[in-house]
């Protein structure tokens, strides 16, 4: 409700307010309840929040561009977080007007109400709101003023009441603390914080203590929290919590309440509560301890429809296979405290069972003099995350400080969880979405956490991930196309899995996946997939490859119908293979038939086709060594023969096949008469006694990086220290460094963090940068790199 006049302010008549940083949590309920005492408030904002705005121009609060002071104004309120050098507060210096903090403005434009303060380290905002909302179930008129949003977007932040209670959420981080003198004090935690102002733990204690002794009333804190019990016991003491003067136990939840039952001085009885876990209970019962000490008689069903408050445990997807939601937890403790509670909702995770089931926190550290402080608390909190996604500090006003960036304290991640897979992409967003929409697997929990303008990314992702949904629906219509024009024997199949399929064990889906049986079928295949313009893509036997932990987003190709396996021996000595035949199996039928030259290829765990496409090598010898010419098909859908001396060849590579599929080649033996098999069996026994030897025995995907010029990439990696190198479920090999070996339950998001920190360990210690040699399946390494 609108009063005739306003109240006076710092003992002056003040008619005309302007608020910069408006769109702020913490501003803008302000300048709404300014707005409806009477104030005429205009405001300007340099991010303008859209869902504050709403409320904002609800109030009458005029936005003005960002920089200018109207005409008229009389006084300047300012967010902690707005620079002393913005240009409207500039202005303000030039025009001699008035600027004051929003905590200074607040005390004061509630000065003559009885105040009731909800304050403390963290979940004041949730406490306020339980408040606020068991009050309105009460009937009963006071005002209030939030420092969030409420999830119920009709509900405004700030309202002014019909009697002369108010609840106010009360900030310490910028001193305005001491400017407040209320009637009921309500702490629910202390925690050091904010030490950019507070330099030790006992500066910020001595302010709650100033705050209780200013108090009129009781000051009601929680029993489980020692430092408040130290700092703040009196005779106005009361505690609320499982031992304190106020309880609340869980009786039974549902999947949408919790069903508390009331004890100590409360009446005793069973109250729903619409949310979980241990903090929303015990922020429940100070609330509704706050509103007995108030006089409210408080009806049973108050809390049963609590709309919460945004960025607090806000869910942004609920879906079989995927929970997504936001939290504006930013201290230690209360990312310790929402984590742990995350945790509870995995019950069947399990390390050693493999990929799915993962908590994966996407963080944003808040403010560099927080990060610089609390890091080593910071890394312990999220080491309970079995992935973590870090995103550039939010400044929240503040200069960079040493010790104080995400890079600190991504390398004490590093130090203290170095297992735990921890990805960063300093100053690049867009590398953090990307990384993100690819990593996640089935059934996991992803957390968005922070105080800053995480939930812009958050709902990024969201929006992202909805498009690509839309996406699927044209795969299904794809693969139904081809289905309906090749033969029964060739299979089409829609999000096959492709893990199994390689020879590290890792992997996500083909989003359209295709065995031809003939050349035809095939033929079929590439002419829809040039019609629709998408991406197609060859998997041999699955080796020198990494997959994506959320598939390939195209049609991938396999050879790997017998009709392509065939191994034909021709009159004059040479031999025709088809491009699906593995490479042990031609060493074997070589072997036997007394041909000899293909013994090197024994061990190489893939088949012609791979073999053509990357001029695979071993022992000393290579692919093309052995080869006449090579039958392929273009993209086009062309049919082709071209010799050996056609063809573009060098180390790892063809150039003719980058656009092109190899079906079949013909190879010429090293002898021209048949060879002893004896004596071939001999060697292939030896090569694969060597390869035993030098090379590790788990999954893997060969080699990971190109040898440099004139080195090794395995020395350099061993040089590096990195032997044993562990990310998740992927090691560097410790029997051969330049092996990545899958140690049960590796992801492909937690190889390519490996890859990322082997190859910065090697490039400080020697200069060098590898490049992978292992092809990230359906994507470009300089995008994950």
């Amino acid at each position: 409700m609108r009063p005739a006049s306003p109240p006076t302010l710092f003992g002056q008549t003040v008619t005309s307010l302007h608020c910069v940083g408006v769109c702020g949590m913490g501003l803008g309920p302000l300048a709404i309840y300014l707005a409806q005492s009477g104030f005429r408030v205009t405001g300007q904002d340099d991010q303008v929040h859209p869902e504050m705005l709403r409320h904002l121009e609800r109030a009458g609060v005029e936005m003005v561009e960002s920089g200018d002071v109207p005409a008229g104004c009389e006084l300047v309120v300012y967010s902690s977080a707005v620079r002393s050098t913005h240009p409207a507060l500039q202005s303000a210096r030039q025009r001699a007007l008035p600027a004051m903090r929003r905590g200074e403005v607040l005390a004061e434009v509630t000065r003559d109400l009885r105040l009731v303060a909800v304050c403390g380290s963290h979940g004041k905002t949730t406490t306020t709101a339980l408040l606020i909302t068991a009050l309105r179930a009460s009937g009963f008129p006071a005002g209030y003023v939030l420092g969030g949003l409420l999830a119920d977007s009709r509900l405004a932040p700030a309202r002014t009441g019909s009697n002369d209670w108010v609840v106010v959420e009360v900030d310490e981080s910028d001193g305005t603390i001491d400017r407040f003198r209320p009637a009921l004090t309500v702490v629910v935690n202390l925690d050091w914080d904010h030490p950019d102002r507070y330099r030790e733990p006992g500066d910020s204690e001595a302010a709650f203590r100033a705050l209780a002794a200013r108090t009129s009333g009781p000051v009601l804190i929680s029993d489980a929290c020692a430092a408040s019990q130290r700092v703040l016991a009196g005779p106005a003491t009361l505690r609320f919590g499982p031992t304190g003067d106020y309880t609340a136990d869980v009786e039974r939840t549902t999947p949408e309440q919790s069903w508390l039952s009331l004890g100590g001085r409360f009446e005793r009885r069973v109250v729903p509560l619409r949310a979980h876990g241990d903090f929303n209970v015990t922020n429940a019962t100070a609330a509704l301890a706050a509103a007995g000490l108030m006089g409210v008689r408080v009806p049973a069903d108050a809390l049963a429809d609590f709309p919460g408050v945004q960025r607090r445990q806000a869910i942004l997807v609920d879906e079989p296979g995927l929970v997504a939601l936001e939290d504006y937890a930013h201290h230690p403790a209360e990312i310790r405290a929402l984590l742990g509670s995350l945790r509870q909702r995995l019950p069947l995770h399990d390390p050693e069972r493999g990929p799915g089931g993962r908590l994966v926190v996407a963080f944003q550290p808040h403010r560099f003099s927080r990060t610089a402080q609390f890091k080593t608390s910071f890394a312990a909190a999220l080491a309970v995350a079995d992935r973590v996604y870090l995103l550039d500090v939010y400044a929240a006003g503040e200069s960079p400080q040493a010790g104080g960036t995400s890079a600190d304290l991504y390398a004490e991640l590093r130090h203290n969880a170095p297992t735990l897979p921890v990805v960063y992409f300093p100053g690049d967003k867009a590398g953090f979405h990307r990384a993100l929409q690819n990593d996640l697997l089935p059934d996991d929990l992803l957390a968005f956490v922070g105080a800053g303008d995480i939930e812009r990314e958050a709902r990024q992702w969201r929006s992202e991930r909805e498009q690509r949904k839309r996406l699927s629906q044209r795969w299904d219509v794809l693969a139904a196309d081809i289905r309906k024009d090749v033969s029964p024997a060739t299979k089409v199949v829609r999000e096959e899995s492709l893990a199994a399929k390689t020879t590290l064990r890792v992997g996500g889906p083909a989003r359209v996946y295709c065995e031809p049986a003939n050349r035809e079928d095939l033929g079929v295949v590439l002419r829809r997939v040039r019609q629709e313009q998408v991406p197609l893509i060859m998997l041999g036997r699955g080796s020198n490859l990494l997959i994506p932990d959320t598939g390939v987003d195209g049609v991938v190709v396999s050879l790997n119908h017998a009709s392509w396996h065939s191994f034909d021996l021709l009159s004059d000595g040479r031999v025709r293979v088809g491009a699906g035949l593995r490479l042990k199996n031609l060493c074997g039928l070589a072997s036997r038939a007394g041909l000899a030259g293909f013994e090197f290829l024994e061990g190489i765990p893939g088949n012609v086709g791979g073999a053509l496409r990357m001029n695979a090598g071993a022992m000393g010898g290579w692919m093309f060594d052995v080869v006449e010419h090579v039958e392929l098909v273009t993209r086009e859908g062309e049919f082709l023969t071209l010799a050996k001396a056609q063809m573009h060849v060098d180390y790892r590579h063809c150039a003719e096949l980058e656009r092109a599929i190899a079906l079949a080649a013909v190879l010429k033996p090293t002898a021209a008469v048949p060879a002893d098999e004896p004596g071939i069996r001999r060697q292939i026994e030896a090569y694969r006694d060597k390869r035993h030897k030098s090379q590790p025995r788990e999954p893997s995907a060969g080699c990971m990086f190109k040898n440099p010029p004139g080195d090794s990439a395995g020395r350099l990696i061993d040089a590096a220290g990195l032997k044993g190198e562990r990310v998740g479920g992927a090691e560097v090999s410790a029997v051969h460094a330049n092996f990545i070996v899958n140690r049960g339950g590796a992801s492909s998001a937690d190889v390519v963090a490996l890859v990322r920190r082997v190859r910065e360990r090697v490039r400080e210690r020697s200069g060098i940068v590898l490049e992978p040699e292992v092809l990230l399946y359906g994507r470009d390494w300089k995008d994950e790199l």
